[in-house]
């Protein structure tokens, strides 16, 4: 069955960022990265600058919740523009939602995504969210510590210690993340359909790779 949805989750330094625009672009899929916070922020009526700040890289969204406080992990009731207890006007505008409001409504902006289909959807780990459904591609990029330290380094101007320790700290984070927020203590290979290492694949031809296993034709 051809996946409709591409779920890409990456690690720090992967290029996993650049793959979901191309695999996006081939398929002619939407990408959706910034656009999942966006909607959150619309759909609670908050100034999108307000999640922007806390949202808009990668590896963000576990700073994010860790604002929040600790959360089950289990399944958020769907939400939706006009749900109860979502504050829609006046001065409740400006007020937070409760923890479990956001946490369900990040969720909901990506299983609404997902039933939209034909989209490409970067990070939030959506592939947990969305797990083993029809149609949904879940798709892993990683490379080793020590060409993800060097790629860090070039982006960030950083020395070859502090990139490696950048690269330390955001993969703790990320463990950490899984843990607290889908109870997984260790990432694995199979929680993917596909993993794809960057060592030594250029990012298009790593992205050709998704293409294909998502039932379209790598040109």
């Amino acid at each position: 069955m051809p996946s409709h949805v591409v779920c890409i989750s990456h690690t720090t330094g992967a290029e996993g960022e650049q793959l979901g625009e191309i695999v996006s672009g081939r398929l002619g899929y939407r990408h959706l990265d910034d656009e999942i916070i966006d909607k959150a922020a619309e759909w609670a009526s908050l100034d999108p600058a307000v999640v922007a700040n806390v949202e808009r890289r990668k590896g963000v969204l576990a700073r994010f919740f860790d604002r929040l406080g600790d959360s089950s992990g289990g399944e958020s009731p769907r939400l939706s523009p006009t749900s109860p207890g979502l504050p829609v006007s006046g001065d409740a505008v400006r007020g937070v939602p409760s923890d479990e409001t956001l946490r369900g409504l990040i969720r909901d902006v990506i299983r609404d995504a997902a039933e939209d289909g034909e989209a490409v959807i970067t990070a939030h780990a959506a592939s947990m969210v969305l797990g083993k459904r029809p149609g949904i591609l879940r798709v892993l990029v990683t490379a080793t510590p020590a060409v993800r330290a060097e790629r860090v380094a070039k982006a960030r101007d950083l020395d070859e210690r502090r990139a490696s320790e950048v690269i330390q700290a955001e993969d703790a984070a990320r463990a950490s993340y899984f843990r607290r927020f889908f109870r997984i203590e260790q990432e694995l290979p199979t929680h993917y359909d596909l993993v794809v290492n960057t060592d030594l694949l250029r990012t298009d031809e790593a992205a050709e790779i998704v293409v294909f296993a998502a039932g379209g034709a790598a040109p």
